[in-house]
């Protein structure tokens, strides 16, 4: 299977797929989330991420 990443527009509780993939990376640590486990992103900042502790990290900065 050819890994392709995916482009997203992130909505509130639900993203529309803009260009078909299967995965995107998380815009903290860089690693894939596959399409099917993506339950975290920021709608303002349009950003996809892995966990809560990435999540949490992108907070601690926007808050400096």
């Amino acid at each position: 299977m050819n890994k392709k990443k995916a482009k997203l527009v992130y909505k509130h509780n639900y993203f529309e797929i803009i260009e078909e993939g299967d995965h995107v990376l998380c815009a903290i640590s860089g690693k894939e989330i596959n399409l099917k486990n993506l339950n975290y992103w920021n709608v303002d900042l349009q950003e996809a991420y892995f966990s809560p502790i990435e999540v949490n990290e992108r907070f601690k900065k926007l808050k400096k």
